[in-house]
């Protein structure tokens, strides 16, 4: 019902507070808004979605290669379906470009028929070893020496900036507070919980963990050391829209311990992605990118697309994933304490995200919490930033109801005036220059905004 980013916070017990707004947290958010209880949910940025799911590869999977039988796979599966659904609803860009994972050795060949046999175990049924020919007759600026591939043509490219404002925008219209700015410092177990805030003090029946990078620590202060986070650094680099024909695909590597490797995948913006790194860490704000990882990232391209490393690069960044002990997602309830911790959500979270959510409902209502019967929310519609669409300069009608849409402020980006606007007195505006980017993509061209 309302966002707020500075000032006193409000002097009653919410029914739910969720701790954290990336894309887990702003989901929750979301389907929690669907019954009839007083929520929020806080986050210590000055934005939704300025963590961890601003910065991944922007993935949508098909749980292909997730453990059999685990939390994960489930919910990977479970979200792909609703959040395509929900992507078409409220326009959030999505391209079906299917995924090639390509074998470059011997023992990574004799992998790809195990990973086949997974995915069918993980209900993924169309995949299929193909042979260097057909690999080469799909995607002609490969490298030379690949000996095969694993096809998953159910991998799709989102945009998973619009995907957290939306459920943002969702929740906040249908009830919930959102409050930015407000690093929650220290839990008091109880009943109210009690929340100690940057902004002051929260209080609350039921408290949802989802802060990502320090869920761990919230887990920590009420009594519970299920699992440890350690950040894994994955750094990018994105290379301009020129770039964007010599990539059909998304290209997987043959994934390893420490995750899926090196990728290339297009953009829904019509960009190309290199990455991320897989860099294990104690520092959990470290979000800058390295000379080291930027030169790994350049000789791994230069063995998967050749031709990329003579493309120019518009943007290097760098997100830090929740890694844990286990390959698992870490959600708990302790219906004691009226308290859920959403632990471990690590590069799938995206697409899990409304999956993930309905399961920590149900395990709210299997404690005992009485929720109600869920309500039909009324759709958001999302400006579409993806290549796929007409932005607003090549709506003549729009642009004629009113000219500020003809008007471009950026224009690597063939961003208008208009469109800033909108996004300056939106539900969950803009308040600041990054935040502006994740909403239409001024600044994020080849010029980065120099010449805005």
């Amino acid at each position: 019902m309302t966002v707020t980013t500075a000032g006193v916070l409000p002097d009653e017990v919410y029914d739910v507070v969720v701790v954290g707004a990336g894309v887990v947290g702003a989901a929750l958010a979301r389907e929690l808004t669907r019954y009839d209880v007083r929520i929020a949910f806080v986050d210590a940025a000055d934005d939704v979605g300025a963590g961890t799911s601003k910065a991944n590869t922007a993935i949508l999977h098909t749980g292909f290669d997730a453990v059999p039988g685990s939390l994960e796979s489930r919910l990977v599966r479970e979200g792909r379906r609703r959040l395509a659904a929900y992507a078409e609803e409220s326009g959030i860009p999505v391209e079906p470009v299917g995924a090639l994972l390509v074998a470059w050795d011997d023992e990574q060949l004799a992998a790809l028929p195990r990973l086949m046999e997974k995915a069918e175990r993980n209900n993924c049924h169309d995949t299929r070893v193909i042979g260097p020919e057909e690999v080469y007759r799909r995607e002609p600026a490969l490298g030379p020496g690949a000996l095969g591939a694993l096809t998953v043509p159910g991998e799709s490219v989102i945009c998973p900036w619009t995907t957290t404002l939306a459920y943002a925008t969702q929740a906040v219209r249908n009830g919930a507070d959102l409050h930015l700015n407000c690093r929650v410092e220290r839990v008091s177990g109880g009943s109210p919980h009690e929340l100690t805030t940057g902004r002051g003090r929260l209080r609350t029946r039921v408290l949802i963990n989802a802060a990502g990078l320090y869920a761990d620590d919230l887990d920590r202060q009420l009594g519970h050391t299920d699992f440890t986070v350690t950040p894994r650094r994955g750094q990018l680099m994105v290379f301009d829209s020129f770039a964007r024909d010599l990539v059909r695909h998304i290209l997987l590597p043959v994934p390893t311990a420490l995750g899926k490797g090196v990728l290339v995948a297009p953009t829904v913006y019509g960009n190309v992605l290199l990455g991320p790194t897989a860099e294990d860490l104690t520092d959990r704000t470290a979000t800058h990118s390295t000379a080291e990882g930027l030169a790994f990232l350049r000789a791994k391209g230069r063995r998967i697309v050749p031709a990329l490393l003579d493309e120019e690069v518009t943007a290097v960044y760098a997100g830090l994933r929740a890694a844990t002990e286990e390959d698992d997602y870490r959600i708990r309830c302790h219906p004691g304490q009226r308290y859920v911790t959403v632990g471990g959500i690590r590069s799938t979270g995206l697409t899990a995200s409304m999956a993930i959510a309905a399961h920590v409902v149900g395990l709210l209502t299997e404690a005992g919490e009485r929720l109600g019967e869920p309500r039909t929310l009324e759709p958001v519609t999302m400006p579409h930033l993806g290549r796929t669409s007409p932005r607003p300069y090549e709506r003549p009608e729009l642009i004629a109801a009113d000219p500020e849409y003809g008007r471009l402020v950026c224009h690597c980006e063939r961003v208008s005036r208009g469109e800033i606007r909108d996004a300056l007195t939106a539900t969950v505006p803009a308040r600041s220059l990054d935040g502006l980017r994740r909403r239409t993509r001024a600044r994020a061209g080849r010029c980065q905004g120099f010449h805005c």
